[in-house]
């Protein structure tokens, strides 16, 4: 038997807490049995829940505590009164320690990834950690990232979330070298603001062999999975990933109306049922739940606030796997892989300005 993965949750966060957390959990020991857990809360809240569970209460243990960060909490407050007492640090600290090999919480995202970069630090030779999520596509899937950690980006920047990008489309993906674009205002390669050509250039040149660059890909692109990772800066992949999210919500409601509007309508939807089975299904965010805080000194994995058990269960399993298949160790390597090239070019570049 392989060694566990150890999986630290923040048991309250979210707007369930651990209502969803533990029944969450207890879904993921089952679809991964080779997990312990340490769960960070309320164990007055947490014992009778855990006692609904004996398998998962079997492999986990408690660490109490009953402060909890909010979900309206600026990043700057939770810092200050909740910091080092809060169920969110004690599970990010748990992996600082050595004692769990991932946190998982569904909490205040701002605070997670204010938390998370104060205490774990980013890895050598990385600025500003970013948020990858899972991109439903007509081919799949892609990974997007960033949707949300840090606004604005230079080209240094940009080349960066590309590799840590491509390395968890290694894992995600299965993909021995994944393809990469830069999202851009147009494919043209004279488009654009002068961080993203300039990223371009480097990627383009650089010939990163742990990575295929594309090229620039617009929006549509997104949809269409036209390469196995899109490259953005925060403000504008937290814009597409909420405009997405709206989008398909959106859909099902027109849906549904005109799935109700007529007798015909209703006798349609009985010989059609099989196929909006199948849609409803692939259109469910909770299967694509978990975001992964890239370019960090240990593995954190955000949740969805709003998910239930079945989408934090998704969240734990993404933890797992970034843990099982060494994200850590292929970023490391993919950036130490580019170091020596991608600097060559950067010269090459300024000398030709």
């Amino acid at each position: 038997m392989s060694t566990p993965v150890r999986i630290a949750l923040d048991a309250m966060g979210g707007d369930h807490g651990p209502s969803t957390v533990i029944p969450g959990a207890a879904l993921s020991l089952e679809r991964q049995p080779d997990i312990e857990f340490l769960l960070f809360g309320d164990e007055a809240q947490l014992a009778p829940l855990l006692a609904l569970h004996p398998a998962l209460k079997a492999r986990a243990r408690v660490v109490h505590t009953n402060v909890a960060v909010a979900m309206d909490d600026k990043p700057s407050q939770a810092l200050r009164r909740t910091r080092r007492s809060s169920s969110m640090w004690m599970a990010l600290e748990a992996v600082k320690k050595g004692e769990a090999d991932v946190a998982v919480s569904a909490g205040n995202t701002g605070a997670l990834m204010a938390m998370s970069t104060i205490c774990l630090r980013t890895m050598a030779g990385i600025d500003r950690p970013a948020i990858a999520a899972i991109w439903p596509t007509l081919r799949g899937q892609s990974i997007v990232l960033d949707v949300g950690a840090t606004i604005g980006a230079d080209a240094q920047h940009l080349v960066d979330l590309a590799i840590m990008g491509s390395a968890m489309a290694r894992i995600v993906l299965d993909i021995a070298r994944p393809t990469v674009g830069l999202l851009n205002v147009g494919v043209e390669e004279i488009k654009g603001i002068e961080e993203v050509k300039a990223a371009g250039r480097i990627l383009r040149e650089g010939a990163i062999p742990t990575l295929e660059y594309h090229g620039f890909v617009e929006g549509t692109d997104l949809g269409k999975g036209t390469v196995d990772v899109v490259v953005t800066e925060g403000f504008t992949g937290n814009i597409a990933l909420k405009t997405a999210e709206g989008t398909a919500r959106q859909i099902g409601e027109y849906l549904r109306a005109e799935m109700s509007r007529s007798v015909m309508s209703k006798i349609g939807y009985l010989f059609a049922r099989g196929a909006f089975r199948a849609l409803r299904a692939k259109m469910d965010p909770r299967t694509v739940n978990g975001g992964v805080f890239l370019g960090l000194d240990g593995v954190v994995i955000k949740s969805h606030g709003g998910t239930d058990a079945l989408g934090f269960a998704r969240a734990v399993g993404m933890g797992f796997d970034m843990v099982r298949h060494q994200l850590l160790e292929k970023i490391r390597d993919s950036l130490a892989q580019s170091d020596e090239r991608r600097g060559a070019v950067v010269a090459e570049i300024d000398a030709r300005a």
